[in-house]
């Protein structure tokens, strides 16, 4: 296996491993999150009184990596490029599998808005207007793989396309800026302080593109929010990013927790992912991105075996095919 290959192996699995570790404290707050679990140290299946996740076994992925599967699926069928009407599609379609299921695991505020905006015959370049959520950041790990981050308007464009029928705005694509270019870089042999460099240039200019909308800048959270957490033991940094960065869905907060988790963990994708699953909140997206981060500039030799054999067995998950098409396209 070729450096290369493994670094996009391991961001795709790393962004698998934070969301299956981040699964069962979702929607938990970080007090009940330390009540029920003391600290979370693995996998755990989901309790039954959670409204989300509820029946979940333990290592079970969530909506960020299984739409991470169709936007990596799109973008190689499309031989580089992703159609947004057929992505608007082919959520909808996932989500009407999910309530088959009898599934709580649906689809983001962003994203539902926006997609019931085009059923509605809404026009692909105005449903996605309102869209500051974190769907876009949690599925775009395969436009990281599949394309450079240099040069960055280019970049944006893939980037861009991968937002534009649910997240069509500054925001909605900073955030996914920020974490496509992070990999990106990892994946083309970057380090950390190189990846996050590089997704705080993609987050800036990505605020430039789409629909303007209030909210905060996510390039300069980003910088902040590594920050606050820096000499912090463990337990105090997590309680610091809960109080001050926030760990909801607004992109403006979860997308800088992710970074801040990097920055306590020092890039180990385990760790990151374990202590994004600590935090409670939007856990399981906030872990995908840390954990998709981490493990492209580990590589796939940097996750637990064993645990990468869970994700596997109980996802019959088998990203190498995908991946290494995807990484064809750089």
């Amino acid at each position: 296996m070729t450096d290369r290959l493994d670094r996009a192996l391991g961001a795709y699995y790393g962004l698998a491993l934070g969301d299956a570790l981040g699964m069962p404290t979702q929607v938990m707050s970080r007090e009940e999150v330390v009540r029920v679990y003391g600290t979370l140290t693995g996998f755990e299946p989901a309790r039954p009184d959670n409204p989300v996740s509820a029946g979940m076994p333990a290592g079970s992925v969530t909506d960020d990596t299984e739409q991470a599967l169709i936007v990596g699926r799109l973008i190689d069928e499309g031989r580089g490029r992703i159609d947004p009407l057929r992505l608007a599609h082919e959520l909808l379609d996932w989500e009407k599998e999910m309530k088959a299921k009898g599934s709580f695991d649906l689809l983001g505020p962003s994203t539902k808005a926006a997609l019931e905006a085009v059923a509605r015959g809404v026009p692909i370049q105005e449903a996605g207007r309102q869209g500051t959520t974190n769907g876009a950041a949690m599925r775009v790990t395969p436009v990281g793989i599949a394309f450079a981050a240099e040069p960055l308007d280019a970049f944006l464009d893939h980037v861009v396309e991968s937002c534009q029928v649910t997240h069509d705005t500054g925001i909605g694509i900073a955030g996914a800026a920020a974490v496509a270019a992070a990999v990106s870089t990892g994946v083309a042999g970057g380090s950390l302080d190189e990846a996050v460099t590089a997704a705080v240039a993609a987050a800036r200019a990505g605020a430039r593109r789409g629909h303007w909308i209030a909210g905060a800048d996510i390039a300069s959270r980003l910088e902040w929010a590594r920050g606050l957490v820096r000499d912090l033991p463990e337990a105090a940094a997590l309680d610091r990013i809960v109080a001050l960065v926030g760990t909801s869905v607004a992109s403006q907060e979860s997308v800088p927790a992710a970074f801040a988790v990097l920055a306590v963990a020092d890039g180990d994708p385990w760790r990151a992912a374990l202590l994004a699953a600590n935090l409670g909140g939007d856990s399981d997206t906030i872990g995908a991105i840390a954990g998709a981060v981490a493990g492209s500039v580990t590589g796939l030799s940097g996750l637990p075996a064993e645990a990468v054999r869970t994700l596997r067995a109980v996802n019959s998950l088998d990203l190498e095919p995908l991946t290494a098409r995807l990484l064809a396209l750089r």
